[in-house]
């Protein structure tokens, strides 16, 4: 009984090593928390291994265009994900628009700037907002059109601390190197360094999409395939 239980335990182990793989999945910064909380369900009840690849949605895009080996892309917006499927590069049955977010305007949350309203940030006590890049980053690119949209762009332009990704400008916030950030809800609700000043409503802001889909020429294409379609379950949600 007990040889039969351990050839069935190698069993086991044999067909886990047999369909286990890495995949490379590379993700908006502003999911980096949520992802590796779904990597500890995912990978024992898989066998297969997550390697993430963080960083703005922008920098990903050009890093899969040039040859970078992703199995999937989760992008912060619809743009970055339109550039690659016009380039052939996405199996497009695969994508799915997964997430929404919100803009918040953050301060540091010990003794920020008296921000109570947008039109705060062109006060001159707020010297400095950082912001994700707006030319290229989804996350600044978003607070762009929010602040166009505002009327508030011309009056802050030369405010404007442009930073690597939302986190880099949420850390801005935090260190005290700029007065005031806008940021994505989710990435304001993880710091307790910072304090949310004014959250962007759905009428004023930009719809902020968050779309997932496996790379067309995936060496994991099965296991990536299995990986998003886990993603948009009820349980990964």
């Amino acid at each position: 009984m007990k040889l039969k239980m351990r050839m069935l335990s190698l069993a086991a182990l044999l067909a886990v090593s047999v369909r286990a793989a890495d995949l490379n999945v590379f993700a908006a910064a502003s999911l980096s928390d949520a992802l590796k909380e779904i990597a500890w369900a995912y990978e024992p009840a898989s066998g297969d291994k997550l390697h993430y690849n963080l960083a703005a949605s922008s920098v990903l895009a050009r890093q899969i265009r040039e040859g970078a080996p992703a199995d999937v892309f989760f992008s912060a917006d619809e743009a970055k994900m339109d550039d690659l499927a016009r380039g052939g590069l996405i199996a497009t049955d695969t994508r799915l628009s997964l997430l929404s977010n919100t803009l918040v305007i953050v301060v540091n949350a010990e003794g920020g700037a008296a921000v109570g309203n947008p039109g705060d940030l062109a006060k001159p006590a707020v010297g400095r907002v950082a912001l994700a890049e707006p030319q290229t980053v989804p996350a600044g690119i978003y607070a762009k059109e929010y602040l166009q949209k505002a009327g508030l762009w011309k009056k802050i332009i030369d405010k404007i601390v442009p930073t690597e990704n939302v986190r880099a400008c949420l850390a801005a916030v935090e260190a005290g190197n700029a007065d005031a950030g806008i940021v994505y809800k989710t990435d304001a609700l993880i710091s307790k360094k910072v304090k949310i000043a004014y959250e962007v409503t759905a009428a004023e802001g930009p719809k902020v999409s968050y779309p997932l889909a496996v790379m067309k020429d995936s060496k994991n294409a099965e296991a990536a395939r299995k990986f998003a379609a886990y993603r948009a379950s009820g349980e990964a949600r």
